[in-house]
This record gives structure tokens, sequence and C-alpha cells, in this order.
């Protein structure tokens, strides 16, 4: 039996009539955070740099984790019509988290723009937001790639520019699978997301499931980026402890190089019952931090990953014992909170 046929709120709302007036979320009086946009859709950094880098990197660049859109509108309902290159479907991650578009108004979640289980090369959905003025944003899909989203209001709306974020700079992160999202329920979950609606702050997320390995090109271009903060988070990517220790240090040299006077927090991996090697790993990351502070930097941080999940349900945040639910990465958002939000404030 299909769920929908017995409780309504599995039912995808799909709108109906035509009287919707659509606009490309592109053009102005809306504002496209953390993403490159061409005639091909949106991307994350430049292709040639991604493409250098590896193969995994090159074809998740085009996943637009990390993606926004913010505007302000006095519309009862929104509809969302997205046309989508790719779309990722796995047994561990919730479809909502990986294709799907959520919504917050005046910083309140209102719903998820959920996309269909036959879904091939887009969908459309609508949510009831209700009618006064209210500031929107919204989150892009974690592991699909979105070609064109297209907004639709009821004639006769208002729809303006919203307010700037408090730190234009974006703050930076780069990292593994979890970076990127996986396995958040919906995009708005990733701890990134969430720092950004809690610090108002902009942000890029440059994290690439499996593919993070601290490549030096990678690091070469995060470091020309006009940045508020840096966040770096590639431990379980690195392919062995030994690849960690000969590129963390180096990763981390080449940006503060360019950069001296750059916040710079390091994590290692989020896990609460960590094994011999996940220790190591994290004594690796830990080394480079006191390295850097003995030297006299006094702008880096360190957040021991053992004890982020620890702050609320320790292995209960986890799906797999990898990769965060909405819990772990809610832990995340914690851990990280204080150290991002009092270096935003200097």
């Amino acid at each position: 039996m299909n769920i929908e046929s017995i409780d309504k709120n599995f039912k995808v709302k799909v709108p109906g009539g035509s009287q919707t007036v659509f606009f490309d979320v592109a053009e102005p009086p809306f504002a496209v955070y953390g993403l490159m946009r061409d005639e091909k859709g949106y991307y994350r950094m430049p292709y040639d740099v991604a493409a250098k880098t590896n193969d995994g990197v090159k074809g998740l660049n085009l996943h637009t984790a990390g993606g926004r859109v913010r505007f302000r509108t006095d519309a009862e309902k929104i509809v969302l019509r997205a046309k989508m290159r790719a779309v990722s479907k796995m047994p561990h991650f919730p479809f909502t988290g990986s294709a799907g578009f959520d919504l917050y108004s005046d910083g309140i979640y209102k719903g998820t723009f959920v996309p269909p289980l036959d879904i091939k090369d887009g969908y459309t959905s609508e949510l009831t937001v209700g009618g006064e003025m209210k500031e929107i944003t919204i989150h892009f899909p974690l592991y699909s790639g979105v070609i064109k989203p297209e907004l639709g209001f009821p004639p006769g709306s208002t729809v303006e520019k919203a307010e700037d974020y408090a730190v234009q700079k974006p703050v930076v992160y780069y990292g593994s699978s979890i970076t990127q999202g996986g396995c958040a329920s919906r995009p708005g979950n990733a701890y990134q997301n969430i720092l950004s609606r809690v610090l108002s702050c902009d942000h890029i997320n440059l994290g690439f499931s499996g593919s993070a390995k601290g490549e030096s090109c990678m690091a070469q271009y995060i470091a020309e980026l006009d940045m508020s903060a840096f966040v770096l988070d590639y431990d379980h990517n690195a392919p062995s402890t030994a690849h960690l220790e000969a590129t963390h240090k180096s990763f981390f040299s080449i940006i503060r190089g360019r950069q001296p006077d750059l916040p710079v927090i390091m994590l290692s991996r989020p896990q609460p019952n960590p094994n011999a090697e996940e220790l190591v790993r994290r004594d690796i990351v830990k080394k480079t931090f006191e390295t850097a502070k003995a030297n006299g930097d006094s702008n880096v941080y360190f957040i021991d990953g053992t004890e982020i999940l620890n702050i609320f349900g320790g292995d209960s945040g986890t799906v797999d014992n990898c990769h965060p639910n909405d819990l772990g990465f809610y832990c995340m958002a914690k851990a990280l909170e204080p150290v991002l939000g009092a270096v935003l404030k200097k």
C-alpha cells in the first residue's frame, strides 16, 4: 500500500492552477550565496581547479551543498520549480537531504520542498508560509546538481531584497562527506547551515564526499579566497595516517602563508568511540595546531572530534558510525559556535 493513501502527512504537495508567477533566483531581488553559476547551472568552485584536484571533486563540484537563496516576501505560498542535472539516492541518506530544498522564514523552519521518489530531472513543490512580510532563506540540496531553480508566487505578491548577512565575508569549510552534509535529513540541518543562521554569516561549503585529500592545489585555491574564517575538516578522507600527517600541516601552511591573520579552526573526525587509529589521526590534527601555537600563531583553534558528539547523544549522533544524523550535526554546530562566534566578532 502507498503510505500517502493512508497518511496525508506523507503526501508531497504539488501546486495546481496557472496563476503562479515564476522568477529565476539568479535575478534580483533574489540573492544566491555559496555558489557560482554559468549557463550550465550551479557549481561550488572553478571547473579547472576542481578537475585538477581529483575526479571526485570534479563531479561533486556540481552538487549544491551550502547554496542558499535569500529574499523578502509577503506571499502566502511559495512554489519551487527546479531543473536538476543529477539526483543522488542513497540507502542511508534521507532524500529530503540529498535532493530537497529547505525553507526558513525569519530564521524559523517552515518546511521542505520534497522531491518525489520518481524524480528524473527536476520537480515542482509548494509550501504555505503565511501572508505577512518575512525574510526567506532557502537551502539548496546537499548531494544533487541544480541547473535552474525558479520560485513562484501568487499574483500581486511583493518580493524584495533580503538584509545582508551580518558577516558578509564567507566562512569557508573544507572537508569530507560530513562537511558536504551527509547524512542530514534536510539541507538546513547541515552544521554549516545551522551556524550560518545562528551567527548570520555567509559561508562556502567545499566538502567533497570521499574526495577531500588535502591536495596542495586545493589549499592554494582556498588561500586566495576572501574569507572571514576557515574550517579545516578532512580527517575522514585522508587514506591513511601517513597521508594525513604528510598533508595536514602543509595544507594549513599554504593557507597561513597567504593569509597570516585569518582565523583557522581545525577539527578531527567526530567519533565518540575512537579506535587506536582514530586517536592517532586526532593527534596529527592537534599537532598541526600545537606547532602553530608554539610558533606564535594566535589565530588558530582546535576542536577535538572525539568530544563533539558527546554534547548530546554520543553514538546516537550518526547513521552508520561515521556520518552524522541531525543530532550529530547539531552537536557539531554547538561545538563550533562559541569558537567561530568569537573569532567573527573580532
